[in-house]
C-alpha cells in the first residue's frame, strides 16, 4: 500500500471505504464485457475449445482474486476481535455440546488454515478446551470460513452458499461431538498431553477504525499472497474441463446415477492441496459439465477438510489412531452428505 493510501486511510477511513467498495463493485461489474472483448482480440474463434476456455480463464481469474480480495479485506477486520488467544478464552471450560455448535460456528470467522493446526491445536489443549471441541473448530475453520462461503455466493448464489454452510457446519459439530465421546485423549502425543495448563484471561485492546482498515489490508497481502498460485490453477484446470470435457462426460462417472461417485470424488480429493479459492473454480466446471452436486460438494469438502498435508502436520501433536478415527469420522459425515444431495436433489 502506498504511503498516499496509508495516510487517507488514517485520516479518513470511512471516505476510503466507501471510494474502496464503489471501485471494487465498478471493476466486479466490467468482468464479463472486458473478458469477451479479450478473446474477441485474438485469433481464436469464440466458440472453440480454445475460445471457451480461455473466456472462463479470463473471466473467473479476475472475479475470483476481486471476491477473495474483498471478502478477506472486510473479514481481516472482523478478525481483528478473533485473533487466537480470544478463541481460546471463548472456548475454554465448556462443556460438550453446545460448545461443539459454538466451535464450529467460530470457525466460519476466524482466519486459520492446515498451516496452523500444529500451534491452535496444542493452545487449545493448554486451555482445557475438550479434544471434541478443539475439533469442530479445526474442522470448521478450513472448511467453512468466510472466504468459501463469498465465493459461493458470488458465483453460485445465495441457496448453494447456505447449502454448504449449513453442511460444513452439520459435519463439524457431528464429527467433534463423536470424537470427544470415543475419549480419545490417550491418542494425543505424550508431550502434548505433559504440557502445563495455561491460563485464558483475555483483555480487548482499544482499536479504531484506521487500525481495523490496516488489518484488513495486512490480512489481504498475508492470504491472498499465499493463495493466488493455487487459485491461479484451479481456474486452469477449470478452464480445461470447461473447454474440453464434453457436456455429459462427467455426469457418467460424477452423475447421481453413480453410486460409488461420491466415495470416489472424497478419496481424489484427499491427496489434493489446494483451498476454497483454488477447488472453487474446479467445482464450477464439474457442475457445470453434469456433475452431481452432492459429489462436487463431497469433492470440495475432502478436499478441503481431509487434505494429506494438514494430516502430515497434525501428526506432530496426535497419534495414528486418532487421526485415523479423525479421517473416519469426518469422510463419513462428508460421504452421507453427497449421498443425501445425490438422493433429494
Amino acid at each position: 500500500m502506498t504511503t498516499l493510501a496509508m495516510r487517507w486511510t488514517q485520516r479518513n477511513p470511512k471516505l476510503f471505504l466507501i471510494v474502496a467498495a464503489l471501485l471494487w463493485w465498478g471493476l466486479y461489474q466490467s468482468l464479463i464485457p472486458a473478458s469477451e472483448a479479450l478473446v474477441g482480440a485474438l485469433p481464436v474463434a469464440r466458440d472453440s475449445h480454445l475460445g471457451g476456455a480461455l473466456q472462463f480463464f479470463f473471466y473467473d481469474t479476475p472475479k475470483v482474486l476481486l471476491l477473495l480480495t474483498g471478502v478477506v479485506f472486510v473479514m481481516g477486520m472482523v478478525n481483528s476481535y478473533f485473533t487466537p488467544e480470544r478463541t481460546r478464552a471463548l472456548l475454554a471450560g465448556r462443556t460438550e455440546g453446545m460448545a461443539n455448535v459454538m466451535a464450529a460456528s467460530l470457525g466460519i470467522v476466524t482466519p486459520f488454515c492446515s498451516c496452523s493446526a500444529v500451534p491452535l491445536f496444542i493452545g487449545f489443549v493448554q486451555a482445557g478446551v475438550p479434544l471434541g471441541v478443539t475439533f469442530s473448530f479445526l474442522i470448521s475453520a478450513p472448511m467453512v470460513n468466510e472466504v468459501a462461503l463469498a465465493l459461493l455466493f458470488g458465483m453460485f448464489g445465495w441457496k448453494i452458499a447456505a447449502l454448504y454452510l449449513g453442511l460444513g457446519l452439520s459435519v463439524a459439530i457431528v464429527a467433534g461431538w463423536i470424537i470427544g465421546r470415543l475419549k480419545m485423549e490417550a491418542y494425543l502425543e505424550d508431550w502434548v498431553r505433559d504440557m502445563p495448563k495455561m491460563s485464558v484471561g483475555y483483555e480487548a485492546a482499544e482499536t479504531t477504525l484506521a487500525d481495523r482498515v490496516q488489518a484488513g489490508f495486512a490480512s489481504v497481502r498475508e492470504i491472498v499472497g499465499k493463495v493466488w498460485p493455487y487459485i491461479l490453477a484451479g481456474i486452469a484446470i477449470g478452464a480445461g474441463i470447461h473447454g474440453w470435457v464434453p457436456e455429459d462426460f462427467m455426469a457418467s462417472f460424477m452423475g447421481k446415477d453413480a453410486w460409488w461417485s461420491v466415495p470416489l470424488a472424497v478419496l481424489i480429493g484427499v491427496p489434493m492441496y489446494t483451498n476454497a479459492a483454488g477447488v472453487i473454480p474446479i467445482v464450477q466446471a464439474l457442475l457445470a459439465k453434469g456433475a452431481a452436486l452432492g459429489t462436487v460438494l463431497a469433492f470440495m469438502m475432502g478436499v478441503i477438510a481431509l487434505s494429506l498435508p494438514e494430516m502430515v502436520i497434525l501428526r506432530k501433536v496426535l497419534k495414528v489412531r486418532l487421526i485415523a478415527t479423525f479421517i473416519g469420522v469426518v469422510a463419513t459425515g462428508i460421504m452421507i452428505v453427497g449421498f443425501v444431495f445425490n438422493w433429494v436433489l
